[in-house]
């Protein structure tokens, strides 16, 4: 399958599409739901993934209760994960590779997420590649989050390029529906979440990583000369 046009520009999540932390929360989040002595949730953690971090605390409270010490958990989990952070962050597999494509050709690009800046910072700052990315769209920079088309709606305004010329990236399912609702050409390239049959209705294209997605742009006409 190809693209159905050529797109003018990419806006990419973050959280399990650039970098490789999902799985650092989730390791770190069932460590902390232990340690509290209560049981980790493998399907509460995947219905978090995409959702901004008080929809998410909302998720937490409904799993364990209103009684639950949310602030306490928020912050050992910050904790830890920025610990993790400082040793290294892997990249997603053909980062680098897809962003010098987009170089090549002069292609705008941003990052639209559901973390909070600080937390951009704290994942790929020391990665290097932020300063590739015209505009970072973060918590804050919009009025609703993920699911709604909003952090997607900012990014592409703040390209100058109309949304159905962008092409969306993302891993989950939250931020397919994000994208698509915004109108954008959305490609998933699954991470912890396999697609679903809504993901293939709303999705162009599953692609199996990065890669693959630079392969996508070649096909669509954004090829070397």
């Amino acid at each position: 399958m190809a693209l159905p046009r050529r797109p003018l520009a990419l806006v990419f999540d973050m959280d399990g599409l650039l970098c490789d932390t999902e799985v650092v929360y989730r390791d770190v989040m069932a460590e902390v739901i232990t340690q509290m002595g209560l049981t980790f949730s493998v399907s509460l953690f995947r219905s978090m993934i995409g959702l901004p971090g008080p929809m998410g605390d909302r998720q937490v409270l409904n799993h364990y209760g209103p009684d639950f010490p949310i602030e306490t958990f928020n912050d050992a989990v910050r904790d830890r994960v920025d610990a993790v952070c400082l040793a290294g962050i892997a990249l997603k597999p053909g980062v680098h590779e897809i962003l010098d494509h987009l170089d090549a050709h002069s292609v705008p690009r941003a990052i639209a997420t559901s973390s909070s800046p600080r937390a951009v910072e704290a994942h790929l700052g020391h990665s290097g590649i932020l300063p590739r990315f015209h505009t970072v769209v973060a918590r804050g920079d919009y009025e609703r989050g993920k699911p709604s088309p909003d952090p997607f709606l900012v990014a592409a305004a703040r390209l100058g390029v109309a949304p159905e010329h962008c092409l969306a990236l993302e891993d989950s399912h939250n931020g397919v529906r994000s994208a698509s609702a915004a109108g954008m050409m959305t490609v998933m390239v699954p991470d912890l979440l396999d697609p679903t049959e809504e993901m293939r209705r709303l999705c162009t294209f599953i692609a199996s990583d990065l890669h693959e997605v630079r392969s996508l742009l070649v096909q669509a006409g954004m090829s070397i000369q």
